[in-house]
């Protein structure tokens, strides 16, 4: 007796965005990455169509940053003061299909360093890989509305996705995606009413709705990753259901939430029932990336290439074909 698979229908699909621009569009980018557009929730494919698979993109920040020693030698200590040979490392080796590149050295209270200085650092970046770049600030607003414009101006017409636009402090970095034509990171606390609140303040200044990515601010693996995937969830189901206004991609910056993390950090002397630091971290950051694949996102961000191997297994598996 032939068993009927129930499948469900929806209205609308999710939107498409698409990040970088080749030398045709006026950019420098050998490829470029476009995300979004599924009219069904994550990977079922028997219920909808997934034109655009989730992409890896592989933080680098331009500074050696203060990280756990385990996680400095799987990146390697020789590029860790370098973010071009950073980036590239992280293409060559790791396959990243976009740079997240985090402008850390600008925090006043770090290097403080210029808007120039960043500006600069992204154009070697750019000019060392050929992939899309996503660049965000330090995460101090007043710096941020200083060196985001700069760094736009510098990088016209390469349609980088830059970070991050709050509710609070939007207007600055939204300008300078909309005179420069790049796209933007909209980001809320884990609120959906924010969250699309905010999507439409963006949208009102005039930039199309396909140049906004959405960041819920995810949590990590035991802290607050169940609420998080809710949040995920509904965004995605009040996309398929017609809110323009939630229809956006999704990022989700698994490597700070993941190595900010006491499971991963900890050492065997401190929890020795915890198991091997260094392999527990792995883990730590691969099974928070694989739960938010699960939940909708599309742009998976992670610090370790070990990890950026095991996800990469994940998404090829999840985008076999399903259809009954």
């Amino acid at each position: 007796m032939p068993v009927e698979i129930q499948k469900e229908r929806y209205s609308s699909k999710v939107a498409t965005v698409t990040i970088g621009a080749t030398k045709e569009q006026g950019g420098t980018r050998t490829s470029v990455v476009t995300v979004g557009g599924d009219s069904t929730l994550p990977f079922l494919q028997f219920e909808g169509e997934i034109p655009n698979r989730p992409v890896i993109a592989m933080e680098v920040v331009d500074r050696n940053p203060d990280w756990n020693a385990s996680l400095k030698a799987d990146i390697g200590e020789d590029v860790l003061s370098d973010p071009a040979k950073w980036a590239k490392k992280c293409v060559d080796e790791c396959g990243a299909n976009l740079i997240y590149l985090r402008l850390q050295s600008a925090d006043p209270e770090l290097e403080n360093s210029s808007a120039q200085k960043c500006a600069e650092t992204v154009k070697k970046v750019l000019g060392a890989v050929g992939v899309p770049l996503i660049v965000q600030g330090c995460g101090v607003d007043e710096k941020d509305n200083e060196i985001m414009p700069v760094v736009a101006e510098a990088a016209a017409g390469e349609n980088l996705l830059l970070g991050t636009a709050e509710q609070d402090n939007y207007k600055t970095l939204t300008a300078a995606c909309m005179v420069h034509k790049h796209s933007i990171v909209a980001s809320s606390p884990i609120d959906i009413n924010i969250c699309k609140q905010l999507n439409i303040l963006i949208n009102e200044m005039n930039l199309p709705l396909d140049r906004i990515i959405i960041d819920p601010s995810v949590g990590a693996l035991g802290y607050g990753i169940e609420y998080t995937y809710s949040i995920m969830e509904r965004i995605r189901l009040g996309a398929l259901q017609g809110d323009r206004m939630l229809a956006m991609p999704v990022i989700c910056n698994v490597a700070y939430e993941a190595w900010r993390a006491k499971e991963a950090n900890a050492g065997e002397d401190e929890f020795p029932g915890w198991g091997p630091q260094a392999e527990r971290s792995i883990l730590w950051e691969a099974a928070t990336a694989t739960n938010f694949l699960q939940a909708g996102g599309h742009i998976i961000v992670l610090r370790n290439p070990k990890v950026a191997k095991l996800v990469r297994k994940v998404i090829d598996d999840l985008m076999v074909s399903n259809k009954y």
